[in-house]
């Protein structure tokens, strides 16, 4: 894990009045400034109408950024926030060979020790469409290969 916790912000605000097109767009945005994550909640309003939680996850630091991006982005008359204390694992990369072909499968540590991976679901995708092989079954070789692989290095990287 890291050395210690790194701090962030979490900023939410709702929305009643924009379309899912716009919401869409807004995530986009919000990811391609380098917010952490975005996600949307639906939520009853007053007066019983639908709509979205709209949360931003994002360094401490660029808080006040994506504050005033969602002001100027969306259609929100205001946001809240909160700071959050957060540990996180450790992540690598590997490539492993199937009958398919190559996958690249995303590895998570924990005090250097493998313990979990997943096979990249845009490599099986494309080597599923490719060979006529199921998704399923292409994943399932990628998640033996990089097990293998863990395994011949005693699960550590």
């Amino acid at each position: 894990m890291q050395e210690a916790p790194d701090q962030v912000a979490e900023i939410a605000c709702n929305l009643d009045d924009m379309t899912g097109e716009e919401l869409g767009h807004l995530m986009e945005t919000l990811l391609a400034a380098g917010a952490l994550d975005v996600w949307f909640t639906p939520i009853q309003m007053k007066k019983s109408r639908p709509g979205t939680l709209l949360t931003v996850l994002c360094a401490a630091s660029e808080r006040e950024r994506f504050c005033q991006l969602l002001l100027r982005a969306s259609s929100t008359l205001g946001v809240r926030w909160h700071l959050a204390e957060r540990l996180v694992a450790e992540r690598a990369e590997a490539k492993v060979s199937t009958a398919f072909g190559e996958v690249r499968v995303k590895l998570k540590l924990l005090n250097g020790q493998v313990v979990s991976l997943k096979p990249e679901y845009d490599d099986c995708a494309a080597l599923a469409q490719r060979s006529g092989a199921s998704l399923a079954r292409v994943r399932e070789a990628a998640q033996e290969a990089g097990t293998a692989l863990i395994g011949r290095s005693k699960g550590t990287l």
